[in-house]
């Protein structure tokens, strides 16, 4: 277990958000599940502490502005408050650079008088209830201290060098987009764990519902949608534990090059599509379709993979049992299917993972899918991930962290 600072700059906005939502995100990959995390905000140009907790697991939830800028999120447990106090008493041990020597990008902090240091303070002013300081409004969100934003000049060391190639398209045998991440989909996405996800790469199964026009009682076209891949996570600090997430993998690739050529295929295909699979769970959709789209999906999810898949029962088991830890054996299942329709009802995430997007792109279609809305009121939410095929130049040192790659 490692001793570490959260600073949240000038945001007190985001300092309330780590506690409310319980989660704090890291712009570096450091931290790591059992570390002790002291969270603190500078006001009035005093850095305080008022809180301190322990880094659960891993998780995706991001609720920042700019949460792009995270590139890790961790649950917090075992949150306890304390009257804040001045983390300048860190100077008595540190001296004049103990801002950078303890609270730079959240280091782990080896000085034992320090750790004695904060701890003893914390308890000293240990309270009951959150102190949330005033939230100004006008302020930016931002990461890092303006005092340190300058000062980190760690030598990055490069493991090797890289050529980003062109994905051959979504589906090809070898060099296919939606091949290599379903392949590689826990080692891409670390957010994700095994243990409490289900992926379900067997699309077809799962097509929305359609309409039907009423003169002629046929099938409207254009209106059902079958997403490329479902996955559902587990978590239970949230207060709905399961998360449904529906994958889209789009591709240029090499069939698509030219500017004009993307322009249409986005406009005139990917944001129809996930509008399509948005609306199909929207209160914009009669609801004798949205509830039939639903049940569908939640028998399905329950029929032909948790009862015939002995692992996937196994974890379902267990994330029944992490909420009602007396349950009956018989009443897991009944307990299940509940969650899967209150995940449906109200916590429904569209993830894009394509070749291209930019980040004016991306903030465009989070729009337009935060528009549709759950049944419980909850905007259907939206990720964009952009997945890069990459080939080797030339390996420098396998055990660092950092890689260059270049694009021709």
């Amino acid at each position: 277990m490692s001793v570490r600072i959260l600073h949240c700059s000038k945001s007190i906005n985001n300092y309330n958000i780590c506690v409310k939502e319980k989660v704090v995100g890291f712009s570096k990959r450091l931290a790591e599940t059992g570390d002790l995390i002291y969270i603190v905000v500078k006001h009035d140009k005093v850095t305080y502490c008022g809180v301190r907790g322990v880094i659960g697991e891993q998780t995706d939830y991001k609720p920042w502005e700019n949460s792009e800028l995270y590139v890790q999120s961790f649950n917090l447990e075992n949150i306890e408050y304390c009257k804040p106090f001045n983390l300048s008493i860190l100077a008595s041990v540190g001296g004049k650079s103990w801002g950078i020597k303890y609270t730079q990008a959240s280091k782990a902090i080896r000085d034992e008088e320090a750790i004695n240091l904060l701890n003893e303070e914390f308890n000293v002013n240990k309270t009951n209830e959150f102190h949330s300081f005033l939230e100004n409004d006008h302020e930016d969100v931002v990461i890092e201290d303006e005092t340190l934003e300058n000062v980190d000049n760690d030598e990055l060391d490069i493991m090797g060098t890289f050529l980003t190639v062109k994905f051959h398209s979504e589906q090809h045998k070898s060099r296919g987009l939606e091949t290599l991440v379903n392949k590689n989909f826990y080692n891409l996405f670390e957010e994700f764990k095994p243990r409490n996800t289900i992926l379900i790469t067997d699309n077809r199964k799962f097509s929305t519902s359609t309409m039907t026009d009423e003169n002629t009682n046929k099938n409207i076209n254009g209106i059902s949608g079958i997403p490329d891949a479902l996955l559902i996570s587990f978590s239970k600090s949230r207060k709905i534990p399961l998360q449904i997430n529906l994958i889209e993998y789009e591709c240029y690739g090499e069939g698509k090059l030219k500017p004009m050529q993307k322009f249409d295929y986005l406009n005139g295909h990917i944001i129809p599509q996930l509008m399509r699979f948005a609306s199909a769970f929207s209160v914009v959709t009669d609801t004798r379709i949205r509830e039939n789209t639903i049940k569908s999906w939640a028998d399905k999810i329950m029929n032909e993979f948790v009862y015939e898949d002995q692992s996937i029962s196994d974890k379902v088991s267990n994330w029944v049992r992490t909420i009602y830890p007396n349950i009956n054996e018989q009443k897991i299942s009944y307990e299940f299917s509940k969650m899967l329709l209150d995940a449906f009802n109200t916590q429904l995430r569209i993830m894009l993972i394509i070749d291209e997007l930019t980040s004016e792109q991306k903030e465009t279609i989070r729009n337009v899918i935060n528009s549709f809305k759950l049944s419980s009121q909850n905007s259907i939410e939206f990720l964009g991930y952009v997945v890069r095929l990459e080939q080797r130049i030339n390996v420098i040192d396998s055990n660092s962290e950092y890689a260059l790659s270049i694009q021709k």
